[in-house]
């Protein structure tokens, strides 16, 4: 019977990340774009606005700009809590705490709650997506 519903909750998790792209593509990538986006593992093309392209090459290290993947991935997951969120990978984490004028988390990984989720979509809402995590151990 677990294994029965630990399979139904892979599927239904599996389900509602559809929208996330195959491949998330780097930062420099889309900048050289006329019109720049990423398709999802639904097969919808998804556009990236211009404009937020430009914030975040203005708040990133332009060292960085080849290690940034778009969009950035806001992580939901029930082991962080309700309300909280994860952001991983080193670029990732720098755009997100100059956003919200923030030092948290290391170089690779840092927790945001849901008032800082809301900032980071309403300046990102075409290079953030949110991703739906979860640990069957």
């Amino acid at each position: 019977m677990v294994i029965a519903d630990n399979r139904l909750i892979i599927k239904t998790v599996q389900t509602m990340n559809q929208h996330l792209p195959g491949k998330r593509r780097k930062l420099t990538e889309l900048l050289k774009e006329e019109k720049p986006g990423v398709r999802g593992k639904d097969s919808t093309f998804y556009i990236i606005d211009k404009v937020e392209l430009d914030l975040i090459s203005n708040v990133l290290p332009r060292y960085l700009w080849d290690r940034l993947r778009l969009p950035i991935l806001i992580e939901m997951a029930p082991q962080y809590g309700s309300g909280t969120a994860r952001i991983r990978g080193e670029a990732e984490c720098v755009v997100v705490n100059k956003l919200l004028e923030t030092k948290r988390g290391d170089e690779k990984f840092m927790l945001i709650y849901m008032p800082e989720v809301r900032i980071l979509r309403r300046k990102l809402p075409t290079t953030t997506q949110y991703a739906f995590v979860t640990s069957l151990r």
